[in-house]
């Protein structure tokens, strides 16, 4: 089981991850959706993806990104390019333009929303099912994608809560992804992220 911890927006938290023992294997950072609490302005991006990524992966999270904001973060570390409402076609470009891994966000509220992934599993490096929520925090019926037999890591999101019974989710998924779950009044908690890093480790011990 592989971790994404996302949301991230102050260095204090972000050196607290990437010196970890144990870090996530995935840093998350929204770069263009200012309707999210989460959304970090590109002038302090820029300052904080200076820290040293050391052994995680940087993610910008971009929800329809235009060109402007594509070549601003072109030059900063991103390691992967998580991104919602895009076509095929739109992500196809962006991949090839910017030379970058993609995490295809399918929103998911039925069944006939999970099969989009179809569309895009020749383009994706990661398929990641997530809630409708968008800068909510809401869930979506995990068994909708149970039995799917990938050829990509399966990415999981939506109100992932620390005292979830994470076994379950290695069922349906290679990869956890967890923000709001990881805070306290709106900003992250380092003790519930040193808890979750800790179930992850044990899961992965006993496994």
């Amino acid at each position: 089981m592989k971790l994404k911890i996302c949301g991230i927006s102050d260095s204090n938290t972000l050196e607290h991850l990437t010196n970890h023992p144990h870090p996530p294997h995935f840093i998350g950072f929204v770069v263009n959706y200012p309707k999210s609490k989460r959304f970090v302005e590109y002038n302090k991006l820029k300052k904080l993806l200076k820290i040293d990524k050391r052994n995680s992966k940087y993610v910008a999270v971009l929800v329809k990104p235009n060109e402007s904001i594509l070549e601003k973060i072109n030059k900063l570390p991103f390691d992967y390019y998580q991104i919602y409402d895009c076509t095929p076609d739109e992500i196809k470009i962006i991949k090839d333009k910017y030379s970058k891994k993609i995490i295809i966000a399918i929103t998911v509220n039925d069944q006939n929303d999970v099969l989009k992934y179809q569309d895009y599993k020749d383009i994706a490096d990661i398929v990641l099912f997530d809630s409708k929520g968008y800068e909510k925090s809401l869930s979506f019926d995990h068994q909708l994608i149970k039995n799917l037999k990938l050829n990509k890591k399966l990415m999981l999101a939506g109100n992932i809560q620390i005292n979830d019974n994470l076994e379950k989710y290695t069922l349906v998924a290679d990869i956890i992804d967890i923000s709001g779950g990881l805070e306290t009044s709106g900003l992250k908690d380092i003790l519930k992220i040193n808890y979750f890093l800790k179930k992850i480790k044990q899961i992965n011990d006993e496994a």
